[in-house]
């Protein structure tokens, strides 16, 4: 980032925990505008936590949230409300509404979030759809009709249809095939590179991170171990980066396996 720039996102110190459940314990990262920035870690290591303290679905005990310079944690609802309606959010499951059409999943930010009619909110949906490689066939069917990387597909349309300047994807490839996951990990490079946007992702499969990433944190133990290029991920002499990148069962990182 350019020493005087204001990042896009920053979590400084930021804490959260869950009873005795410490997930989040002194957070910090900066995004920089327009980057791609990918946040790698293991199940449970609380990526999930730190994307919703930053929505505002989670509120942390201590740390500070900005958005543009603008502090979140503290702001009032209506507020927050207007600091949301430019991001776009790609959920891991898709999170598709099922009694909706396609088209109407696609278009739901811009009705629901800027109250923009459906006749106009129609044409805008066809055109995200397009973007993703899919036509106005699919628009009319429900999302149970759809195979995986489809839903998938769908999803993205919806992230990018009121044209966010900040974009989340939540393991954007899990559950896909490796060809597929290829297809969705280029739509969005292609897609967020056509927007402009900023980028925060989360997952644990390294050829997507290294696909859609700028730049690549390592979440572990509630903190960020390290942040670097992904040209330099190979190359960051921490035990843990590189156990964990490599899938090795021996290393720093211990799992509990049940014997019985």
């Amino acid at each position: 980032m350019n020493p005087g720039s204001v990042p896009k996102i920053s979590l400084k110190d930021v804490h959260k925990s869950f009873g005795r459940n410490k997930v989040l314990q002194g957070v910090n990262l900066d995004v920089p505008k327009g980057s791609s920035i990918v946040v790698i870690g293991g199940s449970g290591t609380g990526k999930s936590v730190m994307i919703k303290t930053i929505l505002g679905l989670i509120s942390p005990e201590r740390g500070s949230i900005k958005i543009d310079g603008a502090e979140v944690t503290t702001m009032r609802h209506s507020e927050r409300e207007r600091v949301l309606q430019r991001f776009g959010m790609l959920f891991q499951g898709g999170a598709l509404f099922d009694s909706l059409s396609v088209w109407e999943n696609v278009a739901f930010g811009l009705v629901q979030g800027q109250h923009m009619r459906h006749d106009r909110a129609k044409p805008i949906a066809l055109e995200s759809l397009a973007k993703v490689g899919l036509g106005s066939d699919v628009a009319q069917l429900r999302p149970d009709e759809l195979s995986g990387g489809m839903r998938k597909r769908v999803a993205l349309a919806r992230a990018i249809a009121t044209r966010p300047d900040v974009i989340f994807f939540d393991e954007p490839t899990t559950g896909l095939d490796p060809i597929m996951a290829d297809v969705i990990n280029d739509l969005i490079v292609e897609r967020v590179k056509e927007l402009g946007a900023t980028t925060l992702s989360i997952t644990h499969d390294m050829a997507s991170a290294r696909k859609i990433a700028d730049y690549i944190a390592m979440l572990h133990e509630g903190k960020i171990i390290w942040f670097g290029k992904v040209s330099e991920i190979d190359n960051t002499n921490n035990p843990v980066v590189d156990q964990f990148i490599h899938g090795r069962a021996a290393g720093p990182i211990q799992m509990e396996v049940s014997t019985a």
